[in-house]
């Protein structure tokens, strides 16, 4: 394929995603762009964050995974299933409840303006990493299979990455959100389909044979309870999947926002229920879809491996119809979770670092806004640049889930000492320690193994949330 065919593909693509910001985004507000005036069908939201929740790195690191680790990621998936439930019946109530924009308001109230800003700011700095790592992964295949020949440097590649985003988010924020992730989930998964579609042909497996094909390879296996020690053990990787989909969704920001757009709290646990049946599926697809890539890698003697996986087969092997395929769902899973990102930092800076909905004019909240906006940008901008030259070889999304371990595991701690126990606690010790917590985790995670012979793995997140805990009942208050 052509650098100008896949050129044009992406405008295209970017092309349909400002008309729908077009249509969109009339008579927007900060309210419009905040939580969609709350008017969000929760079928739309449901689908829609299928894409975020999955994101381009999800769509290159996880079949890149089964060659090494097998199936066992599902033991990660099914433990997000309790981790939804936990979000569907306990944190939406509460947030709906409280009637919140964001979701750290409830620190301010349960705590105080201390533990307030110390959760919104772990929430920055993860989610401002997190998606920096997501877009680094995709600019860089950018690079590779287009960018490099049309002589356009890494760092041009970021700087248009991250503005195409800003073109289509910049007015109506969540409301074109929810409806352009939509579309990328679409494409995303029709990707995944017809690449599984075409492999398996060449393969020789027979369309009615594909699932028992996938379940006898030895690379399917996904239950693994032989020792307790290994990274991959699957009570470790259950309950540690529990415990992520819990941050990472439900205290999140940038997840919950979707879910707070919905019209009522029982059209948003609707949205919850069926998002995760749909995930456990697509999750499984992607697994499979990886399975069926390392195979054929090993039938046609191709070195390639881990995060190279799909992106070396997609471009030299698999013919141009999957490459346009590949392109596509890429950059439809990345847009799908970088926009959200880049709005639910933009809302949360707002709300809850500058304050203002309580300072400022209604004029002045949204050229505010539009000033964070363009601000969150440019960092992003320059953390992805920088990310350039501290990866190496380990897969992206390793790298997403143990710094979420740290980043995540103070707010984890704030919300079960808030939700689970009725004690007020000496508010200005808070960041403190959120900051010795994670530094904690991290040195008894690095040592753990010569102590105990034991990994953390993705239980680092556990870890952090307890000692978080255990601080804030070191500082709580005295009963009088």
């Amino acid at each position: 394929m052509s650098s100008k065919t896949i050129l044009f593909l992406i405008a295209a693509y970017f092309g349909l995603l400002i008309l729908i910001s077009y249509f969109t985004g009339k008579k927007s507000d900060n309210d419009t762009f905040f939580n969609a005036n709350k008017q969000a069908p929760w079928y739309i939201v449901a689908f829609g964050m299928i894409g975020a929740s999955l994101s381009g790195v999800t769509f290159i690191s996880v079949p890149g995974w089964v060659e090494a680790s097998q199936f066992s990621y599902m033991q990660v998936v099914l433990g997000y299933i309790v981790g939804y439930i936990v979000i569907g019946t306990v944190l939406l109530p509460l947030y709906y409840k409280l009637n919140l924009t964001s979701i750290y308001t409830y620190l301010e109230q349960r705590f105080g303006k201390y533990s307030y800003k110390t959760g919104a700011s772990f929430f920055l700095i993860s989610r401002i990493v997190i998606a920096s790592f997501r877009l680094f992964l995709v600019a860089n295949v950018l690079q590779t299979i287009l960018f490099n020949d049309l002589g356009i440097t890494f760092w041009q590649t970021v700087c248009i990455t991250v503005l195409l985003i800003w073109v289509y988010t910049f007015r109506s924020g969540m409301k074109t959100i929810i409806w352009t992730d939509t579309l990328q989930t679409l494409f995303m998964l029709i990707a995944i389909g017809v690449t599984i579609y075409f492999v398996s042909s060449d393969l020789g497996i027979q369309n009615g044979n594909l699932l028992s094909y996938v379940l006898d390879n030895d690379l399917s296996k996904t239950f693994f309870f032989d020792d307790y020690k290994s990274g991959n053990y699957f009570w470790k990787q259950f309950i540690s999947g529990a415990f992520i989909a819990i941050v990472m969704t439900g205290l999140d920001q940038d997840n919950m926002q979707k879910n707070l757009s919905c019209k009522s709290l029982k059209e948003a646990k609707k949205n919850m229920f069926w998002f995760t049946i749909v995930l456990t599926i697509v999750n499984f697809l992607v697994l499979s879809l990886g399975l069926l890539l390392t195979v054929y890698a090993e039938q046609h003697g191709i070195d390639a491996h881990k995060d190279n996986l799909f992106p070396i087969l997609a471009k030299n092997h698999l013919g141009f119809g999957i490459l346009a395929f590949f392109i596509l769902g890429l950059i439809a899973a990345a847009y799908s979770s970088a926009d959200s990102a880049l709005t639910s930092l933009t809302t949360s800076f707002s709300i809850d670092i500058l304050d203002i909905e309580k300072k400022y004019s209604i004029d002045k909240q949204v050229s505010t806004r539009k000033k964070i906006h363009i601000l969150i940008s440019v960092i992003l901008i320059l953390t992805i640049i920088t990310f350039k030259y501290l990866i190496r070889d380990e897969s992206v999304i390793a790298k997403l889930f143990v710094f979420a371990g740290y980043t995540y595991g103070p707010l984890l701690g704030l919300y079960a000492f808030g939700l689970f126990t009725k004690f007020q606690i000496k508010d200005k010790w808070v960041p403190i320690i959120a900051i010795l917590s994670p530094i904690s985790s991290y040195f008894i995670s690095m040592n753990s193994y010569k102590w105990f012979g034991f990994e953390f793995g993705f239980f680092v997140l556990i870890l952090n949330g307890l000692l978080t805990y255990l601080g804030l009942i070191l500082i709580r208050r005295k009963q009088h």
